[in-house]
């Protein structure tokens, strides 16, 4: 729902693009009330409603936002979506069931252009982190697109700045502080594929797996094999910080990396790193569009090549946002 929640704040629903369609299997009346009242991000900046595309329907099927008509449509596959006769030419796949691009690529059977992945894919044609390397993007040759994950967004624009303001990074490992999200239990539960993750997620501190960091090897092939991480998911519902510690290649201090990390957030990453001096917690940072908030004050120095850095994200509304401006710079170029 953040993803539509952004198109209005942004100003862009009906204007950058048209979303003309949802693909979900929960009635609109439904959906328009989880867009309309949210727990963590507050009320929808605008007016929803929904109604019935046709009197014989059973459910309602259509979410009117700000006076525009979305219909919201379901089918078992991707290549199934009336994508051709709605005109529908890009697809954000936020479902987390079509990650991989064979899967994906269903939608462009179905008459879709483009498909955005609002995750790590498999087999994609690029993955992109703005601000990073979205420069890279080609729309002869790129029509499958990961926007990698919110933690992956949060922390490559970091290693971005240490490359490309000369530190370098021989080796780090990452952690990030992650809150709970919609695949973790409100009460312990089985979980095949990861019995930790099956456990109560406000009651507990969870170690799991993420593969953001390796991933950065994707949008800066220099620190591939260089970077690795894990995950503590914790009892908030959202706002999560990364902790990356690491080996600089050339001899330096926190205040000269701190100095150009500011000048970064200032500069060539505006609108995408933040910097803070300020004393700050996870919920100061609850709707923050950024991907990335380096805080100076909670980062250390060991030695003069061996570091901390800490940097925040709302991986909601942060990551949200980013998938909004990659489906501009997608449609821009259509």
């Amino acid at each position: 729902h953040d993803n539509s929640d952004v198109l209005v704040e942004q100003g862009l629903l009906g204007t950058a693009f048209d979303v003309v369609a949802v693909g979900d299997i929960v009635p609109a009346d439904n959906l328009a009330y989880l867009l309309k009242y949210d727990s963590t991000q507050g009320r929808f900046n605008g007016e929803v409603s929904s109604k019935k595309s046709a009197a014989d329907k059973a459910d309602d099927d259509v979410i009117i936002v700000n006076g525009k008509d979305v219909l919201v449509v379901s089918a078992k596959t991707p290549a199934e979506l009336p994508w051709a006769s709605l005109g529908v030419q890009i697809v954000i796949e936020c479902t987390g069931l079509f990650t991989e691009a064979e899967k994906a690529k269903g939608h462009i059977t179905a008459g879709a252009k483009k498909v955005i992945i609002s995750a790590p894919a498999k087999n994609e044609d690029i993955t992109v982190v703005m601000g990073v390397n979205d420069q890279k993007y080609d729309a002869n040759a790129h029509n499958i697109i990961s926007n990698a994950s919110c933690t992956t967004n949060c922390l490559a624009p970091v290693v971005h700045v240490l490359l490309k303001e000369g530190f370098g990074l021989t080796e780090g490992l990452m952690t990030t502080v992650h809150s709970y999200t919609a695949t973790q239990k409100t009460v312990d539960g089985p979980s095949r594929k990861d019995w930790k993750g099956g456990r109560t997620a406000a009651q507990n501190i969870i170690p799991s797996t993420t593969g953001a960091a390796k991933a950065v090897g994707l949008v800066i092939p220099e620190v591939k094999g260089k970077l690795s991480g894990m995950a503590f998911r914790v009892p908030t519902p959202t706002v999560s910080v990364v902790d990356l510690t690491f080996k600089t290649e050339k001899d330096t201090s926190l205040d000269e990396i701190k100095a150009a990390i500011k000048k970064a957030s200032e500069t060539y990453l505006k609108d995408i790193l933040g910097y803070t001096e300020d004393e700050v917690v996870s919920s100061d940072f609850i709707h923050c569009p950024l991907s990335s908030i380096f805080d100076a004050g909670s980062s250390i120095e060991l030695n003069k090549n061996f570091f901390k850095l800490v940097s925040w994200y709302d991986n909601e509304w942060g990551y949200s946002n980013r998938v909004v401006e990659l489906t501009k710079k997608i449609a821009s170029a259509l």
